[in-house]
């Protein structure tokens, strides 16, 4: 896993997970359709932290946590999918 220090928000449908450095954030947003399911939207991840892994790190947690609290993962955000086709050992966190 990462060494980035990522906090997961939610309210209501909507979450995102979230890693701040030095007034920049980056973040992977999401939506719950289920209890047993949720949308990854959209990954956000500013120049700043270009290059730190950042965006991988958002998603391996988001995997981590559908492994954990055993929901799937519908990858509709072109870079989760992009990681999800990387990593074929993460095809039991994806509903696809």
């Amino acid at each position: 896993m990462s060494e980035h220090d990522i906090i997961r928000e939610q309210d209501g449908a909507k979450g995102r997970y979230v890693i701040r450095k030095d007034g920049e954030e980056a973040e992977l947003t999401f939506s719950i359709a289920s209890p047993t399911l949720v949308i990854a939207d959209h990954t956000g991840v500013p120049d700043a932290f270009r290059g730190t892994g950042a965006g991988l790190a958002l998603v391996e947690r988001l995997v981590a946590d559908a492994r954990a609290e055993g929901f799937k993962i519908v990858p509709l955000c072109p870079f989760v999918n992009a990681q999800r086709r990387r990593h074929p050992d993460w095809a039991d966190a994806f509903n696809v």
